[in-house]
């Protein structure tokens, strides 16, 4: 037995088989909902396996997952790695021409899709020959146009497959592909090795603790110990941070809840009625909502069994963590930082904030590099986030990308992460931002989070986003995009800038603002910058193309703002100082 993430999750199936394993909520608040044991769930995942197999799947091939949050897609993932093929998750936001991208650029040749995307599966279908075999997900809209190779409804593919194993062995090399969000260019997939995904995505089998010193090891932890750990993936399992959230409550042998969508009302509900331990969840845009429901509608909620509440791919901000712990005081509240190409670096410090910047305890793999010669800054230098040991292979299709980003030293192979720090003397990293999106005005660096972070302690501010817009004077200056609460006071840019001023330097503080009813976001939470600099440039907020508003519908009540323009132009309420 090798780290193989199918051989480990099998290993448990055999220790606990009746064991409760997953609890999914497809509609909340109408009580419909399905329950799994580990055995239940291996055998979907066998069925499914079984049928892809059957139709020329092959190891080592690329499958795609279109799906909503649901049974369906860990059945896909699981069905995936036990021969051998390579999940690939697939943006459920992606239109037309963004699906041909990553269908063509991931190489798929089969795809696990919901009904509902049936029409922009039809659509891009066509533009990507090598992918040749569909299995769709429940009962497709009315009128939808039907692609022009025929899907097998998951249904008919399960009844039609046998439930047992039978299975060949299988190997730590195995790969997984996680395609990033692509906010800040085409997306890129990330090929993972099995093991490595286990130790840096994973924590080994013991996220808090030990790792594991031998793949048998995981069962027996289970064997020893008992059940009563509750796990919640809140954002969508086409990202990274629910997908692992779920291997790692498998690995542990409990209990995993998921919602098909992220309503914080419903969130709050299940907590209860499920006794969640422990949520994980993308910073402001998911925390602050569930934190309004609390004080809210939801007042009183019994929330007693919670233990931990997690976010990374994101930054929680200072008033958002305060608020939490002043509603839940018990809870312990990790400010979590981490990426697609890393798996878990380390946790903020309690001390991070507005003018202290994103401080955080790394774990001993991450370390502050100089760009060229790849050696440790010394303490107070910037440098870029560097992780070694168990990281990933590279970007598939992408060997330039893969260059730049992938380097060996002392032994070790390391990936360069997007982000730009600072460490000091006692080994305390402090993240300045995404280098990609740093603005240079006049020769001085501004890093959009920290700006961002400032902007969101102000108590009107629902959430906002910085970047960097052409001045004649100094190449670039700040602007900002922000979403003021519900019911706000009316707040214009002098008022940002006061309360700025008392948080950052004076070249950091937003030079123009742009008011509008939603900020865009993905639907984990991620920023959307490509969208904030053409509003903030002068762009209108509109709505994504499908119908949604974009992000986590960037609506404080969490509903959508349909594809109307939201919020004013820049000409009839952006403020400009020059």
């Amino acid at each position: 037995m090798e780290y193989n993430l199918a051989d480990l999750f099998e290993s448990i199936v055999d220790t606990v088989p009746d064991r409760e394993a997953l609890v999914y909520v497809d509609h909340p608040g109408t009580g419909s909902e399905r329950r799994l044991t580990y055995a239940e769930l291996d055998r979907a995942a066998n069925r499914l396996a079984h049928h892809l197999a059957d139709h020329g799947v092959r190891p080592g091939q690329h499958v795609g997952l279109h799906l909503y949050n649901g049974i369906e897609y860990l059945q896909a993932v699981y069905a995936c790695l036990k021969i051998r093929a390579v999940p690939v998750n697939v943006n459920y936001r992606y239109v037309e021409e963004e699906l041909v991208y990553l269908y063509r650029d991931a190489d798929l040749v089969a795809l696990v899709f919901d009904a509902e995307f049936t029409a922009r599966v039809a659509a891009a279908l066509p533009q990507a020959p090598g992918l040749r075999h569909l299995v769709r997900v429940g009962t497709p809209p009315a009128g939808a146009p039907e692609p022009p190779r025929a899907p097998v409804a998951l249904a008919d593919a399960e009844a039609a497959s046998s439930p047992a194993r039978g299975f060949g062995p299988r190997s730590a090399d195995d790969q997984i592909v996680i395609y990033t969000g692509g906010t800040t260019g085409m997306p890129k997939g990330v090929m993972w090795r099995h093991e490595d995904l286990f130790f840096a995505g994973m924590g080994g089998g013991a996220p808090t603790g030990e790792p594991v010193t031998r793949p048998q090891e995981l069962a027996e932890r289970v064997a020893a110990g008992g059940d009563g750990i509750v796990f919640f993936p809140a954002p969508p399992l086409m990202h990274g941070t629910s997908t692992l959230t779920a291997f790692i409550a498998f690995h542990f042998g409990q209990k995993v809840v998921i919602h098909r969508k992220y309503v914080p009302e419903e969130v709050l509900r299940t907590i209860e009625r499920e006794r969640v331990t422990s949520v994980s969840l993308v910073g402001d845009a998911m925390l602050r909502p569930l934190v309004d429901a609390l004080a809210g509608p939801l007042k009183g909620t019994d929330c007693s069994s919670l233990f931990s509440v997690s976010s990374s791919g994101a930054i929680l901000s200072e008033t958002v963590r305060a608020q939490f712990a002043a509603l839940l005081p018990q809870v312990m509240l990790l400010n979590n930082f981490g990426s697609s190409e890393s798996g878990f670096n380390g946790t903020a410090t309690d001390d991070s904030g507005p003018g202290k910047g994103f401080r955080l305890h790394v774990n001993s793999r991450t370390a502050v590099v100089d760009l060229a010669t790849h050696e440790p800054v010394p303490a107070g230098e910037v440098g870029r986030i560097a992780l070694r040991g168990h990281v990933p292979l590279g970007y598939y299709n992408d060997p330039k990308k893969t260059a730049e980003t992938f380097f060996e030293a002392h032994g070790d192979r390391w990936v360069l992460l997007g982000d730009m720090a600072t460490v000091d003397e006692a080994g305390i990293v402090t993240v300045l931002g995404r280098g990609s999106q740093c603005i240079n005005s006049g020769g001085e660096k501004v890093y959009p989070e920290e700006v961002e972070q400032a902007l969101k302690a102000h108590p009107d501010v629902y959430d906002a986003l910085v970047a960097g817009v052409p001045d004649e004077r100094w190449g670039s200056r700040v602007a900002a995009v922000v979403q003021l609460r519900a019911g706000a006071a009316p707040l214009d840019l002098d008022g940002l800038q006061r309360h700025c001023r008392t948080r950052l330097a004076g070249y950091k503080i937003p030079r123009a603002a742009v008011f509008t009813d939603h900020i865009q976001r993905s639907p984990s939470g991620k920023a959307d910058y490509r969208w904030a600099r053409a509003v903030a440039a002068g762009g209108r907020t509109r709505g994504e193309p499908g119908g949604s508003a974009g992000g986590l519908n960037g609506r404080p009540d969490g509903r959508s703002a349909g594809s109307r323009p939201v919020g004013p132009t820049p000409t009839d309420r952006r403020a400009d100082t020059g």
